[in-house]
C-alpha cells in the first residue's frame, strides 16, 4: 500500500510537474466533470486520489487506460483558470507526494489563492525571465529568493517590486511544463508559499490579541 503525505487533511505536492494532461472533454452536470488523458497508466490510480492541474487540487472519480476523470466545483470553477479549460487544452499534472519521494521543490497544497498575469515573457540565455503581476493581496506574502507555485510549478522569486515579481524560468521546465506557452496578458493559478502563509498570519497578532 502507497502511503501518500497529508497536512491537516489535505494532500502535499512539490510543484514537480510530471506528465501533460490534455482535456479530452468538459462536462456540466450540476459540478463540472473533466476527463483528462495522459501517458500514466491511469487504471494504477486510486479512486479518490488528489492530482494536482496546473496548481489545482482535484479528487479523481473514474479512471481507464490512459485517462481519468475529476469534479471540479462552482467555488474551483470561479476562483481558478478551470472556468476556461476546453477540450483540446493541456495542464500541468503532478501526483500527490508519497512516502520516501523526493521532496524537489517546496511544500504545495493544491489550494489556488489568487491568479497572476503575465506581464512580459524576455529570453536571457539559455531561459526565459518572465514578470507577473501578482493580487495585491497577493502581493505581500511574495519575497525574493521565496518560492510560489505557479499553474503547479514550483519556482523561486527573483525580483519583487510592488505588486510585480519575476521568476527565471529554465529551458528544461519550459520545454517539459505549460510554461513553455507563456505570452503577456496570459493568467495563471498562483499558490503562495505556506511559510509565508503563516509567518504573515503569526505577524498579525500583538501579544496574543489580533491587531
Amino acid at each position: 500500500m502507497i502511503m501518500r503525505f497529508t497536512i491537516d487533511g489535505f494532500f502535499m505536492f512539490t510543484g514537480i510537474i510530471t506528465a501533460i494532461g490534455t482535456i479530452l472533454s468538459v462536462t456540466d452536470r450540476g459540478d463540472r466533470t473533466l476527463r483528462i488523458g495522459c501517458d500514466w497508466n491511469c487504471e494504477e490510480i486510486d479512486l479518490g486520489a488528489s492530482i494536482a492541474h496546473s496548481g489545482i487540487c482535484l479528487t479523481v472519480v473514474a479512471r481507464a487506460g490512459n485517462h481519468f476523470d475529476v469534479v471540479a466545483s462552482g467555488e474551483t470553477i470561479n476562483v481558478t483558470t478551470l472556468g476556461s479549460w476546453a477540450e483540446g487544452d493541456v495542464i500541468n499534472l503532478e501526483r500527490a507526494l508519497k512516502m520516501g519521494d523526493e521532496l524537489g521543490g517546496h511544500i504545495v497544497s493544491g489550494h489556488v489563492d489568487g491568479l497572476c498575469e503575465v506581464v512580459s515573457v524576455e529570453p536571457v540565455g539559455d531561459s526565459h525571465v518572465v514578470r507577473f503581476e501578482a493580487p495585491p493581496a497577493l502581493a505581500r506574502f511574495i519575497a525574493p529568493k521565496g518560492s510560489v507555485t505557479l499553474d503547479g510549478v514550483s519556482l523561486t522569486v527573483n525580483e519583487l517590486v510592488g505588486t510585480q515579481f519575476t521568476v527565471n524560468i529554465i529551458e528544461h521546465t519550459w520545454q517539459v511544463t505549460t510554461l513553455g506557452a507563456l505570452k503577456a496578458g496570459a493568467k495563471l493559478n498562483m499558490e503562495i508559499d505556506m511559510l509565508a502563509r503563516y509567518v504573515a498570519r503569526l505577524a498579525e497578532f500583538d501579544g496574543g490579541t489580533a491587531r
